[in-house]
């Protein structure tokens, strides 16, 4: 079984349209169940369509930077493995015990990026254009800034090379994070019982929405990508009724512009409003 495991995992890098299946899928579905149990009402610009599209032209952007990111994830894989780098190769792990602490790893680095992200002023720039997001959906997920999309990158290596993480690992986890992204922000309404349960150990929808409220304290919380654990262990974990939550920014940039795509792509070089 874990022969299959790994085969599958570790050339899927190299099945690009097998990678866009899932990545797709996870939006058909999501985005279909949204529109039968929605969480909140939406209020798009235009429609619903329209909203879309400027989500997706950031999720393709994206997409092609961690593309050409891939290679050098590869790599550094590689190194990993030829030099026995690495916590997996240091505790001489299984398959089982590698995918644990490669997927942890990599979860810990989602978790590290974003909270680095809302602490420094300077990247925070760049990932406002996520939070600007005055209707948050299913296609909310990948809209981030190329900036944000680089460091992500940046962090993600970091923990491969700490961690020492093989690319059946690495595949495994960018396969959950993809459905994980589609799940915490597709805007349906999951049973209260449900949502609280999945949140104590994955991050819930009901969860990561609170991420989203439009005034801190609640925007610097909640930051994990697929494990609620950093946030609950870390104390950056929050709680607020989905009732209160109201999608945008108290400042930084006009809500009514949240769906321009070319002042979005400009803004983190522009003088930020206050």
């Amino acid at each position: 079984m874990w022969e299959r495991i790994i085969q599958h995992f570790e050339t899927l890098e190299q099945r690009p349209f097998e990678r866009m299946a899932i990545l797709a899928g996870g939006l058909l579905i999501f985005w279909i169940i949204e529109g039968a149990i929605p969480l909140l009402p939406m209020h798009y610009k235009k429609n619903k369509a329209q909203h879309a599209a400027v989500n997706l032209g950031f999720t393709v952007i994206h997409l092609i930077i961690h593309t050409a990111l891939a290679v050098l994830i590869v790599l550094l894989a590689d190194w990993c493995a030829g030099e026995s780098f690495g916590l997996v190769y240091w505790l001489k792990a299984n398959v089982l015990l590698t995918i644990i602490i490669g997927v942890l790893a990599l979860d810990f680095s989602s978790w590290l990026v974003h909270l680095v992200m809302h602490k420094s002023k300077l990247l925070w720039r760049f990932h406002l254009v996520h939070h600007t997001d005055n209707n948050v959906d299913v296609t909310t997920g990948l809209r981030h800034h190329p900036g944000d999309s680089i460091l992500r990158g940046i962090f993600f290596m970091l923990l491969i090379f700490i961690s020492g993480a093989p690319m059946y690992a690495v595949m495994i986890y960018q396969t959950l994070l993809v459905l994980a992204t589609a799940f915490t922000h597709a805007n349906m309404k999951l049973p209260k019982w449900l949502d609280v349960s999945l949140s104590y150990i994955l991050v819930s929808p009901n969860m990561h929405k609170v991420h989203h409220h439009w005034k801190q304290p609640y925007t610097d919380s909640n930051y994990g990508a697929v494990f609620s654990i950093w946030d609950r262990l870390l104390g950056t974990f929050k709680k607020l009724d989905v009732k209160e939550i109201h999608y945008g920014l108290d400042r930084y940039y006009p809500n009514e512009k949240d769906e321009d795509f070319v002042a979005l792509m400009k803004k983190p070089f522009q003088k930020l409003d206050l």
